[in-house]
């Protein structure tokens, strides 16, 4: 019961947070509210796992990916509030204010992924999945990284948009999640 609770109180957060979004299909927002529910549901599912057999491999191999997910995010966040310059001459009514840089930022972590806080959800993902990896944990693991793949494509689309072709340079020079592989 406390586990549906937890869902429930989170996916009002969530939903609340990606409400415009959630109304702009073709919005990265739209794909990432999903990959969210995703990993929540792989939350509550996998959290009686969390602290299991600690020595494990499946546990080390889990705190390393949750690990890398946390030296993503926050270089990441830091990089768009200190280069993005976020204003609103980026209107695209979807975007959260830390979104709507009118900067590129292509240097710090960006210089090495495009999307570090997408490649932070992709490990946080992965990293839950080992918690306690069962047939419907690897399903919504694979289901949540389809979702942030199309969330990152809807993003690009926005991004080309509003850079041009300063965006899609650095998009040959640079990889999606993972540096140098992916």
């Amino acid at each position: 019961m406390t586990e549906i609770a937890v869902f429930l109180i989170a996916s009002i957060g969530l939903a609340y947070i990606s409400r415009s979004s959630l109304v702009h299909p073709a919005s990265h927002g739209f794909y990432r509210f999903f990959a969210w529910e995703c990993i929540l549901v792989l939350f509550v599912l996998n959290a009686r796992h969390w602290f299991a057999e600690p020595f494990s491999i499946r546990q080390i191999f889990s705190w390393l990916l949750l690990l890398a997910s946390l030296l993503l995010v926050v270089p990441g966040i830091g990089m768009l509030h200190r280069k993005g310059k976020a204003d609103n001459r980026r209107r695209e009514e979807p975007l959260m204010a830390f979104e709507k840089t009118t900067v590129l930022v292509t240097d710090g972590i960006y210089h090495y992924v495009r999307h570090p806080l997408y490649s932070s959800l992709l490990f946080l993902d992965w990293g839950i999945v080992f918690k306690g990896p069962s047939p419907a944990s690897i399903i919504l693991g694979l289901a949540t990284t389809l979702l942030l793949i199309l969330t990152a494509r809807a993003e690009e689309r926005e991004d080309i948009a509003f850079f041009g072709e300063a965006y899609r340079e650095y998009m040959r020079r640079t990889k999606m999640f993972v540096p140098y592989l992916l």
